[in-house]
């Protein structure tokens, strides 16, 4: 299939890379110099622009960090694919019948805005955020939440088969698989916050956390994120980032607004939300998601919590 793949962070690099792999034509884009080409060992091919990784490709997969992100990217596509585009200068880089997949986590309105916006130009959306971190995307192990049109779904069938261990139709419309993402969300945010915090404690009581880390994870304490975010609480190096702390001031604030549309009570949702932004505040967004344990030391002030 040729895909055109924009966004090359974190999680979109590897996912990008799998694909290609697999042995799909991907063109891959990203807003920082040089990324895109540092994947060319890998297969994929360098795009210059949003409209050349787009251009002629039977999928768009949009994975970026925010709904502003997104909001820009479709801009892009939906205006002028330049003077090299099929129909000459004033040609949208998306053709009718192209499908755009967004893997990004950016809330059910969103993406069903997107889905709206691009069904006049004879576009589909399939919505499809994933979960399951770095090393995950890179071996094609990813949970994918779906979500569109049966016949889209069925044709991007072979990419959701090369980047996903697992990928759950969980419903008919664009902004489905966002709200089952949001629940996804909730869940790893507190867990993160409550390994930050039973780590913290570890420390306030004279116990060392990393021996903490160790004999708790095979207990019934234990989880994903206690096995992953706590190991690198433990050893308290923040700068390799795998997932910056800011996405999940972003994630668990979608989950807030989400929340308070539904009339759901999210109180511990709410309290690791918090937590999340005093670690912004502290200058800890661009460092790893596990850094959130800085917040929790002893002697930290505590801001307005």
């Amino acid at each position: 299939m040729r895909i055109g793949w924009l966004g090359l962070g974190a999680m979109g690099a590897p996912m990008a890379s799998c694909l290609a792999r697999a042995g799909h034509d991907v063109a891959g884009y990203d807003v920082v110099p040089g990324r895109a080409a540092s994947l060319a060992a890998g297969g994929l091919r360098a795009a210059d622009t949003v409209a050349a990784a787009a251009r002629d490709a039977d999928l768009v997969a949009v994975m970026v960090a925010t709904p502003e992100q997104l909001e820009q990217v479709l801009s892009t596509l939906m205006g002028p694919a330049g003077p090299d585009g099929p129909d000459g200068p004033d040609a949208p880089a998306l053709a009718p019948g192209t499908i755009v997949m967004i893997t990004a986590t950016v809330g059910p309105e969103a993406v069903a805005a997107a889905a709206g916006r691009l069904a006049g130009p004879g576009v589909t959306v399939v919505d499809a955020p994933v979960s399951g971190g770095v090393a995950r995307a890179a071996a094609g192990d990813l949970l994918i939440m779906v979500s569109g049109p049966a016949d889209a779904v069925r044709h991007i069938q072979p990419v959701l088969d090369a980047l996903a261990r697992n990928a759950p139709v969980v419903g008919a419309s664009p902004g489905d698989g966002q709200r089952m993402k949001l629940v996804n969300q909730l869940l790893c945010g507190v867990h993160i916050a409550a390994a930050a915090e039973a780590l913290a404690f570890a420390a306030a009581l004279g116990l060392d956390p990393a021996e903490c880390w160790r004999v708790l994870r095979g207990g019934a304490a234990a989880s994903f994120m206690f096995e992953d975010r706590g190991a690198r609480m433990a050893e308290g190096q923040f700068d390799e980032v795998r997932s910056a702390l800011d996405i999940f001031v972003k994630d668990m604030g979608l989950v807030g607004a989400a929340a308070d549309e539904a009339g759901a009570w999210v109180p511990l949702a709410a309290a690791a939300r918090r937590l999340y932004a005093r670690g912004h505040d502290l200058g800890l967004g661009r460092l790893d998601d596990s850094a959130l344990i800085e917040v929790l030391r002893p002697g930290r002030p505590s801001g307005s919590e």
